[in-house]
């Protein structure tokens, strides 16, 4: 199913949680197992724990535990371990392979050594109007005006074989040149233009990859031309973007979206949104 990325609003304050949920959030509350995908570079799991000891600030008393599906410990069976009851929550910004395939998987582990587990399962963080503003925060931060006119964007992300997946991300694109920007509260007051354009690029199994794109852009006669990385953490993949599209022409790659402010009011929210849902053993 496609998803359609909703912008009409903006954002809110970091933590803002629905009404009726605040006492689930405290002590008592369901922990939180947050599954990230994992990375050989240690700077990716140094990321993804500087997001987490942001949410435990936000909400203190909540258990908040990582996991990896991949090149590291703890595994989800290990960080779910010990516990009753669960809010397993996907750290991906998009719903592919890892999400569908992975995460799945890994839950059956976890009930072979627990069959009597029961766990929420939350959405991916993305797509969500947030993750908008939390690019444009990171651009800010490298010194580009949120919706300067002169400026195109290229957003990449890590790229999928899934095309749901990369239509999320072309979707987002083409929402994002469309609409006024805005300034995330607390990093800069303005904003309210629109870019150049904004075009979506892959790091890995779909094109235009990030390169082509800026080229492409150049080509089209932008004056100016930004990247904007669609990723959780520094990595591979991040690396290989600021390399390639600064050797294209761009003239800014900014950071990753890491422990935005953003992302944290993300992870919240989506985990009062798993607690709606009445618990389920894990399917063996």
């Amino acid at each position: 199913m496609r998803h359609s990325p909703v912008i009409s609003a903006p954002p809110t304050s970091a933590g803002r949680h629905p009404a009726g949920e605040g006492a689930r959030l405290g002590r008592g509350a369901v922990p939180l197992v947050a599954v990230a995908h994992g990375s050989r570079d240690p700077r990716a799991a140094a990321t993804v724990e500087a997001l987490l000891e942001r949410v435990r600030q936000a909400r203190p008393g909540l258990t908040v535990r990582s996991a990896y599906l991949d090149h590291g410990p703890p595994t989800l069976a290990q960080a779910l371990h010990g516990l009753r009851e669960a809010v397993v929550l996907p750290l991906l910004l998009t719903e592919a392979y890892h999400s569908r395939v992975d995460l799945p998987a890994a839950l059956a582990e976890a009930r072979a050594r627990d069959p009597l587990l029961r766990v929420r399962y939350g959405t991916t963080l993305g797509p969500h109007p947030l993750l908008l503003p939390a690019l444009e925060r990171r651009l800010s931060e490298a010194g580009v005006r949120p919706g300067a006119p002169d400026t195109a964007l290229v957003l990449v992300s890590a790229g999928s074989s899934d095309a749901r997946a990369n239509a999320v991300i072309a979707d987002l694109a083409s929402a994002w040149a469309a609409r006024p920007s805005w300034a995330a509260p607390g990093f800069q007051e303005g904003g309210g233009g629109r870019w150049w354009d904004v075009v979506p690029a892959y790091a890995s199994a779909a094109g235009p990859t990030p390169a082509e794109a800026v080229a492409a852009l150049r080509a089209a006669g932008a004056p100016r031309v930004a990247v904007a990385p669609y990723l959780l953490a520094p990595g591979f993949f991040a690396d290989k973007v600021r390399r390639d599209t600064l050797a294209a022409g761009a003239d800014v790659v900014a950071d990753v979206l890491g422990p935005s402010p953003e992302l944290v009011e993300v992870v919240l929210e989506r985990y009062t949104g798993a607690l709606r849902h009445e618990p389920v053993r894990v399917p063996a």
